[in-house]
């Protein structure tokens, strides 16, 4: 974990021209498109650029929200050379920032307006806050763990190229029809483990363990955990429950030459055609997803509020007996 600030780490407090920030919105939320307004204003108030993309800033001048000054981006660069990625929405607007953040380096914070909000960082009500840290620089940067995925349509000994891509939370091959069942063999390290017939087959980093892993059965994994989750979906095998391994190994997918089709989702956004005899090969990748955090809350009591666990009755250590 970094520290937001100079070159050397430390902070530093206050604004300048030459800072900028990408601002991304669910346009889609007229609550969104109200706090991108408060939020517009009160970077340009403390003399930080905001840039956003030109697709959004046309939808919101659209709605009556044009906002000016504002730098346009409209290509794949879009969050090149700014401090931070600003999100208002909810972790799916934060997933499809993640794809223009990631290849820049460039941190990601996120404002929940949505519902769960798992890898959002502040919530509506603290927006006002949330700028101001912005502002300051008051704000760590943590690292989380990306998959790479390749993608082989005609099987292990296929001469064409891989399709290639990544995920934040999880690659999940699913069956194409709702009809049949998938037969896919896992490999680990190389070497088969365990052939399920199932609806699919979920690979989760720790970010994604508390997504659709854990919607399928997964263990929910701490973030600074290295490692990585499989989870059957629906198996119908002896040998069906989730299994972790090392962020170090290597996962392969095969789906049977006599199945049905598959395709593969990766964080619900990128999607790849899978034929009959397709293997996927999944590995964690060199690039990360940077996230700004502004407070180092343990990540049990963010369990505890995105899910609403019951904890009454607790009477372990506070605060006051530390």
């Amino acid at each position: 974990m970094t520290r937001a600030g100079s070159a050397d780490g430390a902070a530093t407090p206050g604004g300048s021209a030459d800072r900028s920030v990408l601002l991304l919105t669910h346009t889609g939320r007229p609550a969104a498109m109200r706090s991108t307004r408060l939020v517009h204003e009160s970077l340009t108030n403390a003399g930080v650029r905001v840039r956003m993309l030109g697709q959004e800033a046309d939808e919101l001048k659209a709605a009556g929200y044009e906002l000016d000054p504002v730098d346009i981006a409209r290509g794949n660069d879009a969050a090149d050379g700014v401090e931070v990625v600003m999100v208002l929405g909810g972790d799916g607007t934060l997933l499809r920032a993640a794809e223009i953040a990631r290849p820049a380096g460039a941190p990601l914070l996120g404002v929940n307006l949505g519902h769960v909000g798992f890898l959002a960082e502040a919530e509506r009500e603290d927006l006002t806050a949330t700028v101001r840290s912005v502002v300051d620089r008051e704000y760590e940067v943590e690292e989380r763990m990306t998959l790479d995925v390749a993608v082989y349509n005609g099987g292990r000994g296929d001469s064409a190229p891989p399709v290639r891509t990544w995920a934040l939370n999880e690659a999940t091959l699913e069956k194409a029809a709702a009809r049949r069942m998938l037969e896919v063999v896992l490999e680990i390290d190389d070497r088969p483990l365990s052939r399920w017939g199932c609806d699919g087959v979920v690979c989760a980093t720790p970010t994604g363990s508390t997504a659709h892993a854990f919607s399928a059965g997964g263990p929910i994994i701490w973030p600074e955990v290295q490692a990585l989750a499989v989870v059957p979906i629906s198996a119908h095998a002896l040998f069906d429950r989730p299994i972790v391994v090392s962020p170090e190994t290597r996962i392969a997918l095969e789906i049977l030459p006599d199945t049905t089709a598959g395709v593969l989702w990766c964080d619900g956004r990128r999607m790849v055609e899978l034929p009959a005899g397709a293997r996927i090969e999944i590995a964690r990748a060199d690039v990360p997803v940077r996230l700004a955090r502004l407070q180092r809350a343990p990540f049990t009591d963010r369990l505890v509020a995105k899910f609403g666990l019951p904890v009454a009755g607790w009477r372990g250590r506070t605060e006051r007996d530390v």
